[in-house]
């Protein structure tokens, strides 16, 4: 069982031991909130995006993580690729902390870290030069890695990626310019890109809400294609609980759900649709229409209030209890710790634990 008074980020949780391919240890990442001309004589405003995550990725890995917008899914991912750099706890990849390693304090070179951890973005025309050729562009992370090849080789790799992501004839689309291409097209030479590094570990964020419903599960299933082919690990980031339910659920992956900064809960897919053991994640489930869920399960919204809180001002103890329908005073004193149910299931919620005191206390009073 659980310990009555775990507190998140207190200790490794159930969702690290510290041994993964990248490994997070009681990770925050805060942010100032921007001041206006009046505030500059106050203390500034902090956002807690991230607030005591630990959690383990291991090869191979398949790793959903969803929640409301705003609740740190896109900060924790970058975060775990080293694109943003935690206030507290550490983020290593292979037993090296990687801000130690960019400060030249680990025997890994930092660059080496870069090319193993790379991203998808949600909108992937902004990230590729609209003056350069697909051609171009895919050839420079070639020339990062390998800086003898002729550009004969570079090319005929180039057209064989193209073609796996399935960009026939790839000698076409090799010679347009990211203008010339559909936002399918440019997400799949964004996924092309990211796979020439040979990456342990690719962060897709958002990558496929931007696209037509009709390609989402067609790009899902060439990133989940290209993962097992590659021996790359993947973060999935998404709102939709849909999207991360097919991605994990097809990846023989997990999916973390998120809120406010924390992981809540983290699992098998089928296992948290068909059981969920967090109250936030019984809502998420409520609010994803497509899931083909019992008509029973259709009524009022699995919670007390609509109003998501203000993360400069979290509430205290539990973070959902000023929405939880099943919260009680115990919930309003204590943050719950993300604790194993089984060894693919953790939960941060006291309702799993029946020794908890929270059974014994009394019910919040709207």
């Amino acid at each position: 069982m659980s310990q009555p008074n775990a507190a998140a980020g207190s200790a490794p949780d159930a969702g690290t031991d510290g041994d993964g391919l990248i490994s997070l240890e009681n990770v925050e990442v805060h942010f100032e909130k921007e001041q206006g001309l009046l505030d500059i004589f106050e203390e500034p405003d902090v956002v807690r995006a991230v607030d005591g995550v630990s959690l383990d990725i291991e090869e191979n890995d398949v790793l959903a993580l969803v929640g409301e917008s705003g609740c740190g899914k896109t900060t924790l991912g970058k975060t775990m690729i080293g694109l943003q750099r935690p206030t507290g706890g550490s983020v290593k990849y292979r037993g090296r902390d990687i801000w130690e390693t960019k400060a030249g304090n680990t025997d890994l070179s930092f660059s080496e870290i870069r090319s193993s951890l790379q991203i998808i973005h949600q909108d992937p025309g902004s990230s590729l030069n609209p003056n350069r050729r697909i051609v171009e562009i895919l050839s420079e992370p070639i020339k990062l890695q390998h800086p003898d090849i002729s550009a004969s080789e570079r090319r005929e790799r180039i057209h064989s990626l193209l073609e796996r992501v399935g960009m026939t004839p790839a000698h076409d689309f090799s010679g347009r310019y990211p203008h010339q291409l559909s936002g399918g097209e440019k997400q799949r030479v964004a996924l092309a890109r990211a796979l020439l590094m040979n990456p342990d570990v690719i962060l897709a964020d958002e990558a496929i809400s931007a696209l037509d419903v009709s390609l989402r599960v067609e790009m899902m299933d060439l990133m989940l294609d290209l993962q097992e082919e590659f021996n790359t690990s993947f973060v999935f980031v998404s709102h939709d609980l849909s999207n991360a339910r097919y991605f994990a659920e097809h990846g023989d992956g997990r999916v973390g759900v998120m809120y406010l900064g924390n992981l809540v809960e983290v699992g098998p897919a089928e296992q948290l649709i068909n059981d969920p053991q967090h109250p936030y994640t019984e809502v998420l489930r409520w609010a994803t229409p497509n899931l083909a869920l019992d008509a029973r399960e259709a009524g009022e919204p699995p919670m007390r209030k609509i109003d998501i809180p203000d993360p400069v001002d979290p509430p205290s103890g539990c973070r959902f209890h000023t929405r939880c329908p099943k919260a009680r005073e115990a919930c309003t004193a204590q943050q719950p710790g993300l604790q194993a149910q089984d060894p693919s299931h953790s939960v941060a919620c006291f309702r799993t634990d029946q020794s908890h005191e929270y059974w014994d206390s009394p019910e919040i009073e709207d």
